[in-house]
């Protein structure tokens, strides 16, 4: 892959999530045998991520094996997701931004990681923070140690501010030497298996620690605010089929 990966936010933004996109079962039976991604040639994690618990939906568990195989893991999450729901005055923004953050925390915890580190820009707004993103994390992966893995959502999942994270963290990881690794999460909503918008050839699928898989499965639990419906009768952004085809499908990676 490259730096000029396409744009999929129409493509993602034609499927509504409520509709369920692309269902697990035709990924399951799809199922390529992609090669195993060689986390003992690791020498350090930065998970980056758009939002919190995107690092948990598309990399918890490999970063969950990656700290129990004794791997430095940071976790570095852009923005505090205020903006999931919209519309929210700005007292109540607050609040599901501080809300955010601790289940990120919290999650974490279950992973057996460090607390991430939150960057605080704008949800929703990445796309025009990209120069600036790119710049915090040369800083970051140019203090860890040489041979450092830079994993961060793809440059083509659809979301816009996923795409912006994964833009940001190609451009450190050139500046610093780092392992680009980027790992999808909307994907899996809007494409379909043998897509040809999605470098398949690139693709590694983790080999998960079964004790990092149900750890993740707590995790992704811990964030209530996206899975469960809010006090205001709107529905969870994380539908159950979005959830369940996650889990399903594993944690996959392209470098």
């Amino acid at each position: 892959m490259n730096a000029t990966t396409a744009s999929n936010a129409a493509r993602f933004a034609e499927v509504p999530i409520r509709t369920g996109g692309t269902p697990a079962a035709q990924w399951l039976q799809w199922r390529p045998d992609f090669p195993p991604l060689p986390l003992d040639r690791c020498r350090g994690l930065v998970v980056v991520a758009p939002h919190p618990d995107d690092e948990t939906l598309g990399f918890g568990a490999t970063a969950g094996t990656a700290a129990a195989l004794g791997i430095d893991v940071h976790v570095v999450v852009a923005t505090d997701g205020g903006a999931a729901h919209p519309g929210l005055a700005a007292p109540q923004r607050t609040q599901l931004e501080a809300t955010r953050r601790h289940e990120s925390r919290c999650a974490a915890e279950v992973l057996k990681l460090s607390a991430p580190t939150f960057l605080r820009l704008a949800d929703g707004g990445l796309v025009g923070e990209e120069a600036r993103l790119a710049d915090i994390l040369t800083g970051i992966l140019s203090a860890r140690a040489p041979g450092t893995w830079c994993a961060a959502t793809w440059r083509g999942d659809g979301h816009p501010d996923h795409e912006a994270v994964g833009r940001s963290a190609a451009v450190a990881a050139a500046r610093t030497g780092a392992v680009l690794l980027e790992y999808p999460v909307w994907m899996w909503h809007w494409a379909q298996p043998g897509d040809p918008a999605v470098p398949w050839h690139s693709a590694a699928r983790a080999v998960l620690d079964p004790v990092a898989v149900e750890r993740k499965r707590e995790a992704v639990a811990v964030y209530r605010s996206q899975t469960e419906p809010d006090g205001g009768g709107r529905q969870p952004v994380l539908p159950p089929a979005v959830l369940s085809r996650l889990e399903s499908v594993g944690e996959v990676v392209f470098w």
